[in-house]
């Protein structure tokens, strides 16, 4: 499904690009997105810097499969950075400490 919000994402539209590679782009954010969703439920949970072990812990929780190599990656780039700020900065700077960067976002809801 190639919808107009999408294209917003900074992703090449499907046209000049094959489909294929366009949906494995977005299974790759969707895949780091989970890590990122880890870290910051530890964040939430009073952890300033999660370890590898917080972000597998909630992983396992809830049944997640992961990649060790997806968490370390996650660890080694928010070394020495806090969630909020880079939150402040802006989501792309965010998605782009995870494993794939981020996703195009959603429709406009339904009126």
């Amino acid at each position: 499904h190639y919808g107009s919000s999408h294209f917003g994402s900074g992703l090449v539209p499907p046209s000049s690009r094959s489909p294929w590679a366009w949906q494995r782009s977005h299974a790759v954010a969707a895949m780091g997105m989970k890590y990122l969703g880890a870290y910051l439920m530890a964040v939430i949970g009073g952890k300033d810097a999660p370890t590898a072990e917080d972000i597998k812990a909630i992983l396992e929780a809830g049944g997640i499969e992961f990649d060790q190599e997806m968490i370390d990656r996650v660890i080694e780039k928010m070394d020495g950075k806090q969630a909020h700020e880079l939150i402040a900065a802006g989501y792309g700077k965010f998605a782009a400490c995870g494993g794939g960067g981020g996703g195009g976002g959603g429709g406009a809801a339904a009126a």
